[in-house]
């Protein structure tokens, strides 16, 4: 019968296909960000904008969590040692206005992902800078991804730089070209 989540859910996604590979999938160049230059803006519909630098990153706690990836293309990797930043730790330092309802990821290299504020703020969702117990290679995203195990792939946005947050949906890079607005691997939402 295979392996089941707490909640009763299929381990591995319907259409998906367990590996034990970590695919590299990404839409043009790889960009090099160095640590010194790195940093994450909270912007949007908050009470005053926030930006933290890496030195102030890399000071917060740190949170450790095994997950699963799913990716939409149809592969899945499980157990994957993610090391990071929990979203709930930098959310603790930006005051989201009431009207405030959905997130847009910005990175580096111009791609975009939307997430409605309740997918972005689960207690599993890190900005991860460590796999596999080493630094987060930079065509996985280094030195920061944002990861949100529970949807594809896709929405676990690689070269963070920024969290707008919005009262209304905006689609994100792939959502414009026909990719589901919210990703859920066990509803098959690939594409809108």
């Amino acid at each position: 019968m295979g392996e089941r989540l707490a909640d009763g859910r299929p381990r591995v996604p319907p259409g998906q296909i367990k590996t034990d590979k970590f695919p590299v999938i990404t839409y043009g160049p790889t960009p090099h960000v160095a640590h010194e230059d790195w940093s994450l803006e909270l912007a949007g519909l908050v009470e005053k904008p926030v930006a933290i630098s890496w030195e102030e990153f890399a000071r917060l706690p740190r949170k450790t969590i095994r997950a699963d990836f799913h990716c939409v293309t149809t592969w899945s990797r499980l157990d994957l040692l993610w090391e990071g930043v929990a979203v709930a730790e930098v959310m603790a330092r930006v005051r989201p206005r009431a009207a405030a309802r959905l997130v847009l990821a910005h990175c580096h290299g111009g791609y975009t992902t939307n997430l409605s504020l309740d997918d972005f703020v689960r207690d599993e969702n890190l900005f991860a800078f460590r796999v596999g117990g080493a630094d987060l290679p930079r065509e996985h995203g280094g030195p920061v991804r944002l990861l949100v195990p529970r949807l594809y792939g896709w929405k676990s946005a690689k070269w963070v730089k920024a969290i707008e947050f919005f009262a209304e949906d905006r689609l994100g890079f792939w959502e414009k070209y026909g990719y589901h607005p919210r990703g859920d691997p066990w509803a098959e939402e690939r594409f809108g």
